[in-house]
């Protein structure tokens, strides 16, 4: 649709500049990771900073936000979801700037590994994350508990793991989402009690010559799960 020509109605307004800015979750098995790259441009040329940069007039946000990621990480087809706007007006000490972040949760692989580190990006656990620029911290802070909200109602943490897991390995993922240890025992039992696991008959012995059951996820017994209204909180 042609847009009408109705420029002399802006006429005198102001202009400011408007980025998207990425908050990119790992996890490798072990640890929860924030992928960050060094600022590019000044101020702070050089500085810790979260994947982002300006949108271009001829993109919408999400369009923007894969085009960004891509472009610094290598990154592509990866699930992104808004998390807020922030617009301090003093938030950038360059110009005047709008940020809209967004978030994502992936799995990383020795693929993701590589691919990241050619754009010279990096993960950081959460304990030993730098100093970022601006309110990029904050936008951290605000994705984590986004994050950890999303746990106790979607099945985050599933998608991460492998088509088989044991139940150790759901639990590390659970806690290092909420940052804190879960009592062995009772995790297990809440997380049976969901009813949303299929156990096999394969074990993994990795840990010890007993091992340990495999369980897969059962995604049409979790959507009944959910529209029970029941809660996933761990």
């Amino acid at each position: 649709m042609k847009l009408l020509d109705n420029a002399h109605n802006y006429e005198g307004q102001e202009k400011f500049l408007v980025a998207v800015d990425c908050i990119i979750f790992g996890f490798d098995s072990e640890n929860l990771k924030l992928l960050l790259f060094k600022r590019k441009v000044e101020p702070l040329k050089g500085s810790w900073s979260l994947i982002g940069s300006f949108m271009k007039k001829d993109l919408s946000l999400n369009e923007a936000a894969n085009q960004i990621l891509f472009e610094s990480t290598g990154l592509k087809d990866i699930y992104l979801e808004e998390l807020q706007t922030y617009s301090k007006v003093d938030r950038d000490i360059g110009e005047r700037v709008i940020s809209v972040a967004f978030f994502s949760l992936i799995r990383i692989d020795e693929i993701i590994e590589t691919e990241v580190e050619k754009y010279n990006a990096h993960w950081f656990s959460f304990d030993e994350i730098p100093n970022l620029i601006f309110d990029h911290r904050e936008m951290v802070d605000n994705a984590i508990q986004k994050l950890r909200s999303k746990a106790r109602y979607q099945p985050i943490g599933f998608e991460l793991l492998p088509k088989k897991f044991t139940i150790p390995q759901l639990q590390l993922l659970y806690e290092c989402i909420y940052q804190k240890k879960l009592d062995n025992r009772n995790f297990r039992r809440k997380i049976l009690s969901f009813d949303i696991l299929n156990k096999t008959s394969e074990k993994d012995k990795s840990g010890s010559k007993k091992g340990a059951f495999l369980y897969k996820f059962n995604r049409a017994k979790f959507n009944k799960f959910l529209a029970k209204g029941y809660n996933f909180e761990v």
